[in-house]
């Protein structure tokens, strides 16, 4: 659309949206000098022509992500002005339920999916939205605004680049006001041209005057119709100024002048876009200041609204950490087509592999659920390096089965935006050393996404790779980070070490909407085991007893469940008799077994082949020294792995690892204690 054909109800339009910014932005501050901004506050006054330009062509199922300067988006994309405000003063019926504050701005309801305090996952998550509608085939987009600050981030190559391979319907808009924080844009940058850098990731790359809104709403009309005709990307470079500080209270003349900003004000988009509706005729200057006035009573009632807003209640500070469980059917007793998450699989079942249990458990979820998608490095036609897709690449096409750059950090972080909007990624990471260039991702936005949500975003994605040491793997590839991950409020963290414990999880997290870290023993992906034909799910946070025993219980995970089995079964002929206790998932943890189990047998030896300090088996000892004191007979004993990176050469590498001789010699040390 011509710069020139915006007529009267349109630039209206505009000219009202960027005064509802303007104003709402001067009474935040006007608050936040009052005390009624309890933490930090971010306005976006002499920005207002970038939000509104490219939110008016947006319906409220376009989705937009956001970072800490995002109360311009969401004002723009429809968020009523009195749950922004009700928001900042961390009331009840802010747009965050007061979860939120300045930086992080929820309301899915009308496409605004969430602003960030960290540089550069909104440029991920967008991305994502992209995947999702392209794989759903919606006639949707997704935008990022962020600015000139991230675009030195890895998120924004990593971003753009997967965007640009896959041609995704995104739009990556760059706030460029010359300063991240307080370092200026021309120090930070080798090339300070943003747009520029369109063209060498294979998209249009366009420099806008981001105080104009007529340019800014020209340009973005025809971002979007291109993305939504499936030609992909593109970035939009809008060059501004923040006319306030950096946020409310701080210093703002250490690192630029009061000359220079105060020209920047000489330039205000509104004035500028005022000016040219009176003199093309759209408008008079009298109706201009009645639009003014009505919009400086929106504003004044919106903050009367958020003063008047009570308070959260305390008691739900903790509520949403995690989506509403599910419902699962369990049978009245076990048969062979369709066990119990509690019982072992029935004899007679057929005997598979563990990695042939999950690749099962994948195979039958995505037939019957178009909205799963995989993505890794090498899943497609090859079928992953353990062969964790083998096979569904030809059955599913490459959308639902994606090979990546290695770019582990951009592929979770997509990940992310897409389960927030309506399709369930599986990300194959292959090896869990890997995946920690995105531990950003994972715990600051994945895990905390339906918390600060307030319940109102999903984020059903399952992430799964290989733990464990063995075949001189080495120390970037044979990582234990089960204890890390379960240490983090909203992932749910699974440790399976059975073929038929396999299949069930991965069944059950493939259908629950918390994320999943699925973690997977490299030395027992070949093991084999009875697993029944036909659907069942195990939920998470039922341990089980994999051996029965009266003088003593073993607590284990993964590999060590195998050993300790083995343990076991050699002592039984000393007349000692134990019993197994696998947690299979780390969180939740089912205390209640492993208490059950300690009244029992009055001994508790805990083995993990994880470091021992801040580990599973120090949780494990506190809960049975808290609620289980008085049935044991003796001290609490682990056996874990050293306190090392894991070395290379075989003899190295065997001495940091449990040992069976070590796990029998425990165990005799306990009992007769």
């Amino acid at each position: 659309m011509p710069a020139s054909s915006l007529d009267r109800d349109q630039a209206l339009d505009l000219y009202r949206r960027m005064h509802v910014i303007r104003q709402c932005e001067e009474q935040l501050a006007r608050s936040h000098q009052r005390g009624l901004v309890h933490g930090a506050c971010h306005t976006y006054v002499g920005e207002e022509a970038i939000a509104v330009g490219v939110c008016a062509h947006l319906s409220r199922k376009d989705v937009v992500f956001s970072t800490h300067r995002g109360h311009g988006h969401a004002l723009a994309k429809g968020v009523p002005p009195k749950q922004l405000i009700a928001e900042l003063f961390g009331r009840a019926t802010g747009c965050s339920h007061g979860r939120g504050g300045s930086m992080h701005l929820f309301s899915p309801e009308v496409g605004m999916m969430g602003t960030s305090g960290i540089v550069g996952p909104c440029i991920l998550q967008a991305t994502g939205a992209g995947y999702t509608f392209k794989l759903l085939q919606q006639d949707q987009v997704g935008v990022a605004f962020f600015g000139d600050g991230a675009v030195n981030n890895g998120a924004f190559h990593e971003g753009l680049n997967l965007a640009s391979i896959w041609k995704l319907p995104v739009l990556f808009i760059c706030e460029n006001n010359q300063f991240a924080t307080e370092v200026p844009f021309s120090y930070a940058a080798g090339n300070p041209n943003v747009g520029e850098r369109g063209s060498a990731y294979g998209m249009p790359g366009i420099t806008l005057d981001g105080n104009d809104v007529r340019a800014i709403h020209q340009a973005a009309g025809e971002a979007i119709a291109r993305a939504k005709a499936g030609e992909g990307p593109t970035l939009i470079e809008c060059r501004t100024y923040r006319t306030r500080a950096h946020a409310e209270g701080m210093g703002d003349f250490g690192y630029r002048t009061r000359e220079e900003v105060e020209e920047w004000k000489k330039r205000c988009p509104i004035q500028r876009f005022a000016t040219w509706i009176i003199e093309t005729k759209l408008a008079t200057a009298a109706e201009l200041k009645e639009i003014a006035s009505e919009v400086e009573t929106q504003i004044t009632e919106a903050q009367s609204f958020a003063e008047g807003s009570p308070w959260p209640e305390p008691a739900t500070a903790a509520d949403h950490i995690y989506a509403p469980p599910r419902v699962v059917v369990e049978p009245v007793a076990p048969n062979p087509t369709l066990p119990t998450a509690a019982t072992p699989a029935p004899a007679g079942s057929r005997v598979i592999t563990y990695i042939k249990a999950t690749h099962e458990a994948l195979a039958e979820e995505m037939a019957v659920n178009p909205r799963i998608f995989v993505l890794g490095e090498g899943i497609g036609k090859r079928g992953g390096n353990f062969k964790t897709t083998e096979g569904l690449y030809d059955l599913y096409g490459p959308a639902r089965l994606c090979d990546t750059p290695i770019s582990e950090r951009g592929f979770v972080g997509l990940g992310g935006g897409a389960a927030m909007t309506g399709s369930r990624p599986v990300i194959d990471f292959m090896f869990a050393d890997f995946i920690l260039d995105s531990v950003g991702e994972i715990v600051n936005q994945i895990a905390k996404m339906q918390y600060m949500s307030s319940g109102r975003l999903k984020m059903p994605i399952l992430m799964r790779g290989c733990i464990g040491i063995g075949h001189s793997a080495a120390t970037h590839h044979s990582g234990n980070y089960y204890p890390m991950y379960a240490n983090v409020p909203g992932l749910r963290v699974v440790v399976p070490s059975t073929p038929f414990d396999a299949k069930g999880l991965f069944k059950h997290a493939l259908r629950c909407d918390d994320p999943v870290m699925f973690l997977e023993h490299r030395e027992i992906l070949q093991a084999k085991g009875p697993v029944p034909e036909g659907d069942y799910e195990i939920p998470f946070g039922k341990a089980a007893i994999v051996r029965t025993g009266r003088d003593v219980t073993i607590v284990a995970l993964a590999r060590m469940v195998h050993l300790a089995v083995e343990a076991a079964e050699s002592l039984a002929a000393e007349g000692i008799s134990v019993e197994v206790v696998d947690p299979r998932t780390v969180a939740p943890l089912d205390g209640e077994t492993i208490l059950n189990s300690v009244a029992k047998t009055g001994r508790l030896l805990i083995v993990d082949e994880a470091f021992g300090p801040f580990g599973l088996g120090g949780e494990v000892a506190a809960l049975v020294a808290d609620r289980g004191f008085d049935d044991l007979d003796a001290p609490i004993r682990r056996v874990n792995g050293l306190l090392t990176p894991t070395p290379y050469s075989p003899p190295l590498e065997g001495a940091v690892v449990p040992k069976l001789s070590e796990i029998t010699s425990a165990i005799r040390d306990l009992v007769a204690e």
